[in-house]
């Protein structure tokens, strides 16, 4: 099947693949609100900038969410959230009245896949660390300090309506369902191809599936985004390296890394919504600008969706999906 002339098709012969039920909300025992139990910190690069950053993920208090705090700039703070989106291309980045906090994706979506609603991140400088270019290194190192359950009740954001972001052959949709499921599929040159990953997301699967997914780049590119002011910080120990005939620096974590890591991405541009999504997920060729689009469209029309602390039954899963497929067949 060709991408990009068979959207309806594709979302449609996937969206039955959540029917058998999501352990999403099974993460944490009771769907309370976590943060860190003790502090954590990382020491690494920015990836763009190049520049030393020490990052510290602080516990927060119930219904704080995720805020980032510049230390550097007198304790400056920026929520994590979709009215700070500055600027979208290699990366997500959120600014403030002028101060800015870059490429938050992998952190953010760490946070989703571990369940972790509340935390204060301070940084030294203007980039969160690539580490190791996945969000495994965060995953690990929260979840060595400890989550702590907190008494208020998570409230989840639960897609009602069915939304679509469309630009040329790009495209992402999301769509009422149970549970929280993303399904990607990319198209680039050699040596990656067409790519496609599903995942139903838990705190289980999102370890052993996606997070040490690696960010990627063509070497091939490298002198004009070097020209352009980025990947300054980028090395073969924290990107995958590509050349026409296949990986420069070592063997690939997943046979399907590079698609995997956009779905890490999207999940992590999607934590701006400021709530965990009750919802359907599917992007083709989509990147971080699409991504955040979706985010914005969402946050302006809220008769797309609801605020809720109830997860939803099974009856409430067959209707969901029955929804979902009927709106796949229009597209």
């Amino acid at each position: 099947m060709v991408i990009g002339q068979s959207h309806g098709l594709w979302q449609k012969n996937n969206i039955g693949l959540w029917t058998s039920g999501c352990n999403l909300f099974t993460w944490n025992n009771l769907p309370f609100e976590q943060t860190v139990r003790t502090p954590v910190e990382f020491k690494g690069v920015g990836l763009h900038s190049g520049a030393p950053v020490t990052l510290r993920v602080l516990p927060a208090p119930a219904g704080r969410g995720i805020v980032f705090r510049r230390v550097d700039l007198d304790g400056f703070e920026i929520e994590a959230i979709g009215r700070n989106v500055a600027r979208v291309s290699y990366a997500t980045s959120l600014q403030k009245q002028g101060v800015l906090i870059s490429t938050t994706e992998h952190l953010l979506s760490a946070f989703i896949g571990i369940g972790l609603d509340n935390a204060v991140v301070e940084l030294d400088n203007l980039e969160v660390p690539i580490l190791d270019g996945s969000a495994k290194p965060f995953v690990d190192m929260v979840l060595q300090a400890g989550l702590r359950r907190q008494r208020k009740k998570r409230t989840y954001l639960r897609i009602m309506r069915e939304i679509e972001v469309r630009e040329g052959n790009k495209f992402i949709g999301a769509y009422p369902a149970a549970g929280y499921s993303v399904a990607y599929k990319i198209n680039f040159a050699k040596p990656i191809g067409e790519q496609s990953f599903e995942i139903d997301l838990s705190q289980d699967l999102y370890r052993k599936e996606l997070a040490a997914a690696r960010t990627f780049g063509f070497l091939s590119e490298e002198k004009a985004m070097k020209n352009m002011g980025l990947i300054r910080g980028a090395s073969e120990e924290n990107v995958i390296v590509l050349t026409e005939s296949g990986v420069k620096n070592g063997a690939l974590r997943f046979e399907d890394e590079f698609v995997r890591h956009k779905v890490l991405d999207l999940i992590g541009d999607l934590a701006l919504l400021g709530k965990q999504i009750i919802g359907r997920i599917v992007a083709d060729r989509a990147g971080h600008a699409m991504h955040t689009a979706l985010v914005s469209r969402l946050l302006k029309d809220k008769s797309l969706w609801e605020e809720t602390t109830e997860i939803g039954q099974a009856h409430d899963l067959v209707e969901s999906v029955a929804s979902a497929e009927h709106s796949s067949r229009g597209v």
